[in-house]
């Protein structure tokens, strides 16, 4: 049976009390309405403690409203059916729903110990209690490790889906609140494609907790009629989605929470994925997140039933529950009043405002008193006391500057259970810092407001209270401004906003009084703590130490007490935390600054950054459009990259070696088939692509006649090989170019990163088409003689050597491409991969009659090491040039603009003579085949020091022996000579340095 909710008003709020929820809370059956939060039913509830803190598992209730919330982070057991648990979730973004079973975070027994012996531990003291030896520290890791956390990672797997979305919009707007509607709202009428952004269930921001008159209605009768304009005019509208990440450009990245998070009454199945991460594209951005309240530092202040007004408002009207009974309103501006009136309004008692300005004559004060409410000017809390809850306060005339005010005479107590403070308001820069804009401090908002650079500034702005305005009419107007020039900026509109802004009837505010910290009569050491962090347990006291101990620097302090380290990101403690150190420093706070915010915004799942890239697709498996004819011939797998390549194809009994020397000799003699599908093939197209080429590749590429190819070799800055391939020219404005296989995606990033930093100017464009073609090789003398039976509108005896021709291959449209890997003469047969399966049959019926073998990677690797042929990565490793692969003539005659890598080539450490070089290499023992990798040494007995080593190393059944390519110092110099390969503890073998070319130096078979 559900307890009742002993604190839900009788009428009121944005919920549905004709549709109750039942809901568990540490094992408490509690009940609800849908529009609640998890938050709010627990207040309805009469639940006062929702978990413990961090250091010293004190008791702590419900502060906040929203994303600040530091206190009740919760795990989500399950909801009805859906998910398994998620930890450290934020009880005040969590919607209620039938069936939720949340859980507190529990006290490891510690914490419990070290809130006993708080004294005993201020900030820093593992440092110096933790530290005193090595096996003392493994003694005590084990159990600090046991103890962090604010709750426990999840045993089982996650079975729920996540997915990612691309947005473009012309304007983005983050934050649905009054600026961020009024900007979305100029936008949108201006014909700009507009995406809105929050965070929140619904859209409205402080407007859903509002009773402020907006036009000819109240705030609810705007919000509805705005929203309604948006959806007519094509915005689209994410609510529950937290733009967390600002990484320049333009480009934003947001979370949706969609079926675990969404309302009760939501469309959203279980069936829909449970998160959406999107990846937001924006040409000009209008940042409206809004601003949060600051609690005020004094002692105690971490009790449950401490609160901010704010929040306290929230909650009376939006979700129609009151957190407490008797409240007291503690502030230094006239905004906080707007709770004790609305308090007062719900038929509650309001014990006092206690303002601790001296004079406080403003209009908001004026409504107070003539409600009955008793307002004690220049008056601050002292402390409050309290076991589960608050009870009571003690209060004394206050005197300071700079937000820090000291007792100046005898306190009294007043009795209440619920302290709603507001220190101030603290903008949202978080977004507007992630790309390194530092805020600066403003007096008269006092707070730090966003500062962005000029150059930020041309596509992003911040309005409303993220800009420091702190009434609904500036927020409406500086919205409204911001996003008709934003569509302007898109172009669209004249900039101008669409009539007028409506009328806000909202009295003028007094000036406010910057309130950060209350002193205790006692030093902050030995009183009663004042915390400033309340997730990480940062005191008053603990900053004054670490100012005592010679830390200056923000970031220091942040990190020697843990102030801003909690999930909350410091969007509660920051700010006072600053001031705090600014005082003990005796410096002014604009001088002391504040942190630095980084992605994300709020906590972010591991499944939404994964999205679907879990189990099979988190490292997919690539397989070639005549995959499955492999496996059905036996063909035994290799990896390369994500790819599935067949390695050699066994015939009955044999082993692998019997098998790659059959595939070898029938592309010697007679012919054979390859695979070679997963070659990186990238189309270049553009009036600037032979200059493109020309810059990346060292040969020139620029004379290259239409249907013809060529080698060439892709070097870094350094001028060491990063990618070898073969490249045609298609037309005059076409290429298509050939990568390694493992390395098609790093070229592919690599000419992306020239193409649009550093030469933009260059009318080109690339697309990776490895995937759309499927490449049969026909390997061998024979080879002319199968393409023949199936080539159609193909003179295939005319087709030059490094030439490439269109025409159709057995009914297929395709492209044709001499060139040649093995040294054979060969044919690439290139067709679109959906008819890949078929040519590759048509090809082998073709074949029959003349023996046509496949052959895998494994007769690939000797064919070509017969040859010389380098394989990049397995030759080379990164630091060698073209002339330490002999590949001195791809570097061949250029003129106007250089290529990447072109001027270190003449570096004095290239042009050594001792520089490893390569080489082929004999075995004395003809059958004894090197293991790759074996160091190179002068000496018979392998000691000395390494000349070089092997990197490939196999048998070839055409030159019945063992041959090896090496790399070797001066290697060129050497030929003729023996030298000796070392293995682990293997004898050394002897084997005489030769021209890497074994097989046809002159390459006569692959050009006939």
């Amino acid at each position: 049976m559900a307890a009742k909710q002993q604190r839900r008003l009788p009428e009121g709020g944005r919920i549905d009390r004709a549709r109750p929820l039942h809901f568990r809370f540490d094992g408490r059956a509690l009940s609800g309405y849908v529009g609640d939060t998890l938050a709010s039913a627990l207040l309805a509830n009469g639940v006062d403690v929702v978990g413990r803190s961090f250091k010293f598992a004190r008791r702590r209730g419900i502060v906040g409203a929203g994303a600040e919330e530091p206190n009740a982070i919760v795990a989500i057991v399950a909801v009805g059916d859906g998910p398994g648990t998620t930890p450290n979730q934020r009880a005040t973004q969590v919607a209620l729903r039938d069936g939720l079973l949340a859980q507190s975070s529990r006290a490891h027994p510690l914490k419990r110990i070290a809130g006993l012996a708080a004294g005993l531990m201020p900030a820093g003291f593992y440092y110096k209690t933790f530290m005193g030896g090595r096996r003392g520290w493994l003694f005590w890791e084990r159990v600090l490790r046991g103890a962090a956390g604010l709750g426990d990672a999840p045993p089982e797997g996650d079975e729920d889906v996540y997915d990612h979305m691309n947005q473009h919009a012309d304007v983005l707007v983050v934050g649905g609140g009054p600026a961020g509607l009024a900007a979305a709202l100029e936008a949108a009428r201006a014909g700009a494609r507009v995406l809105l952004a929050d965070e929140q269930t619904e859209l409205g921001g402080s407007l859903l907790a509002s009773t402020t008159a907006i036009g000819d209605g109240d705030a609810a009768r705007w919000l509805a009629e705005a929203l309604a304009e948006l959806d007519s005019l094509g915005a689209l509208l994410l609510p529950r989605t937290t733009v967390f990440g600002n990484h320049g450009h333009g480009f934003f990245t947001a979370l949706e929470t969609r079926f675990d998070q969404a309302p009760a009454d939501s469309a959203l199945s279980g069936n829909a994925s449970r998160q959406r991460l999107h990846r937001i594209r924006a040409r000009q951005t209008v940042l409206a997140a809004g601003a949060v309240e600051r609690p005020i530092v004094f002692a105690n202040n971490d009790l449950p039933g401490v609160m901010l007004a704010s929040a306290v408002r929230v909650y009376v009207n939006r979700y129609a529950v009151a957190a407490g009974s008797r409240l007291l309103l503690f502030t230094a501006n006239d905004d906080a009043y707007r709770t004790a009136i609305d308090w007062q309004s719900a038929r509650r008692e309001v014990v006092a405002v206690v303002d601790a300005r001296a004079q406080v004559e403003g209009e908001w004060a004026r409504r107070a008193r003539a409600a009955g409410i008793e307002v004690i000017a220049g008056h601050g809390v002292v402390e409050a006391f309290g076991g589960k809850r608050v009870t009571s306060v003690s209060i004394a005339p206050v005197e300071g500057s700079g937000g820090e005010f000291r007792p100046k005479g005898p306190s009294r107590r007043l009795a209440c259970d619920l302290v709603a403070c507001s220190g101030g308001w603290s903008p949202a820069l978080h977004l507007s810092s992630h790309t390194g804009a530092k805020p600066v401090w403003d007096e008269r908002a006092a707070a730090f407001l966003p500062d962005l650079p000029s150059d930020a500034g041309q596509d992003m702005v911040c309005v409303g209270a993220a800009a420091g305005a702190w009434t609904l009419d500036e927020c409406l107007r500086q919205g409204a401004a911001a996003g008709a020039e934003a569509a302007s900026r898109c172009g669209f509109g004249s900039g101008r906003a669409h009539g007028d802004v409506p009328f806000v009837d909202e009295p003028p505010q007094a000036d406010p009084a910057p309130l950060f910290r209350v002193h205790h009569t006692r030093p902050a050491s030995r009183a009663p703590h004042q915390f400033v962090d309340l997730q990480m347990d940062a005191t008053a006291a603990d900053i004054e130490l670490a100012a005592r101990e010679g830390y200056r620097s923000v970031e220091h302090v942040k990190r020697y007490t843990g102030l801003g380290f909690g999930t909350d990101q410091g969007k509660l403690g920051n700010v006072n935390g600053v001031a705090i150190l600014a005082s003990a420093l005796g410096a002014r706070i604009e001088d002391t600054g504040t942190t630095m915010f980084r992605p994300p915004y709020t906590p972010t799942t591991f499944g939404a950054v994964a999205g679907r890239s879990v189990g099979d697709l988190f490292d997919p498996e690539r397989r070639t459009a005549m995959h499955e004819w492999h496996a059905a011939h036996g063909a035994v797998w290799e990896d390369v990259g994500r790819w599935k390549r067949p390695r050699y194809y066994p015939q009955a009994g044999e082993t692998m070696d019997e098998a790659v020397r059959r595939e070898c000799l029938a592309a010697r003699q007679g012919v054979a088939m390859l695979d070679a599908s997963t070659l990186g093939k990238i189309d270049v197209q553009g009036a600037n692509a032979a200059e493109f080429l020309q810059r990346v590749y060292a040969g020139n590429f620029r004379k290259l006649r239409v249907g013809r190819c060529r080698y060439g070799l892709m070097l870094r800055e350094d001028g060491t090989i990063f990618d070898d391939g073969v490249a045609a020219r298609l037309n005059e404005t076409r290429y298509l170019i050939h990568t390694t296989t493992g390395n098609a995606e790093a070229v592919f990033a690599w000419l992306e990163l020239w193409r649009q930093t550093e030469w933009p100017e260059l009318d080109v464009h690339l697309t990776s088409v490895t995937d759309h073609w499927a490449t049969a090789a026909l390997v061998g003398p024979r080879s002319r003689e199968v393409l023949r039976k199936v080539a159609e509108d193909v003179d295939v005896d005319a087709l030059p050597f490094m030439a490439v021709c269109e025409g159709r291959v057995a009914g297929v449209a395709a492209r044709i491409f001499r060139i040649s890997f093995s040294g054979e003469l060969s044919f690439e047969v290139n067709v679109p991969a959906q008819h890949g399966h078929a040519v590759w049959e048509a090809l082998v019926d073709a074949g029959t009659a003349f023996g046509v073998t496949p052959y895998g990677t494994e007769a690939m690797h000797v064919l070509r090491a017969e040859k010389g042929f380098i394989i990049v990565g397995q030759d080379t490793d990164g630091s060698m040039t073209p002339d330490d692969m002999g590949l001195g003539w791809a570097v061949g005659d250029r003129d106007g603009f250089g290529f990447i890598g072109d001027r270190s080539l003449a570096l004095a450490d290239h042009q050594r003579e001792d520089r490893l070089q390569f080489v082929g290499l004999q075995p004395a023992a003809p059958a004894l085949v090197l293991a790759e990798g074996a160091q190179l040494v002068a000496a018979a007995d392998g000691a000395g020091p390494s000349l070089g080593h092997v990197t490939s190393s196999y048998f070839s059944a055409a030159l019945e022996r063992s041959i090896a390519l090496a790399m070797l110092k001066a290697g060129r110099t050497r030929i003729g000579e023996a030298v000796f390969c070392k293995w682990a503890d293997e004898p050394a073998v002897p084997a005489e340095v030769v021209d890497p070319v074994f097989y046809d130096p002159q390459g006569k078979r692959q050009r006939v």
